[in-house]
């Protein structure tokens, strides 16, 4: 991994296994939505590894004792439509308490540049952890568009969750949201001229959700 390239790369066996049988083309919708679901909450288990416990007195059936539990961190899960909703119920299902937001972006096909056209956040996003999700981190403008958007509605901590990136789309994020920690399943190659990832898997929204 090149040195400039500011990510945390995630090489769990398992998703590594997992995201190998999403790229191959003869996936299925139905194997190619599940396998991401589970990647996603997988990733989820390594990106809250650093969140605050605290103490808790309980008794169990034998005796009395301390154990820990979240400390109240408040979180949200903002996927960047529509590919992003993918990986959302992964991420929920292991913290069942974030809130939801949405962001609508779409790439220009001839300009490749992200156009705004939904935002829905929680009221009190300014005070919750947020992970962005969306599966492919091409050219980094949709994600970095839907990060700005997050900022100028007040949010101060957030976390970039993707399942393949191209250096391309790393190196844009990081120069223009440095605080913003990164987490991927895999680096891929290189874009292509249509500003697809190679070798990828295709259209991660398409393979989601059956429009090829």
């Amino acid at each position: 991994m090149p040195e400039e390239l500011h990510v945390h790369l995630i090489d769990h066996p398992l998703i590594q296994h997992k995201l190998t049988l999403m790229r191959e083309k003869e996936t299925g919708t139905k194997d190619f939505r599940e396998l991401l679901e589970e990647i996603a909450m997988l990733m989820t288990y390594e990106i809250t590894r650093d969140f605050p416990l605290k103490d808790k007195a309980i008794e169990t059936p034998v005796a009395k004792c301390t154990g820990k539990v979240l400390a109240g961190k408040k979180v949200g899960v903002v996927p960047i439509l529509r590919a992003g909703l993918g990986m959302m119920n992964g991420v929920v299902r292991m913290i069942p308490a974030a809130r939801v937001g949405h962001i609508g972006l779409y790439r220009d096909p001839e300009t490749l540049k992200p156009v705004e056209y939904y935002c829905k956040l929680p009221s009190d996003v300014a005070e919750r952890t947020l992970i962005v999700t969306d599966p492919m981190l091409a050219t980094g403008g949709s994600s970095a568009a839907a990060l700005e958007l997050l900022k100028q509605k007040g949010a101060k901590s957030i976390t970039l969750m993707c399942l393949v990136a191209a250096p391309e789309g790393i190196r844009v994020v990081n120069k223009e949201h440095p605080d913003v920690p990164i987490y991927v399943a895999a680096i891929d190659d290189h874009l292509n001229d249509k500003g697809y990832i190679v070798p990828g898997l295709g259209d991660a929204g398409d393979r989601i959700f059956g429009t090829l």
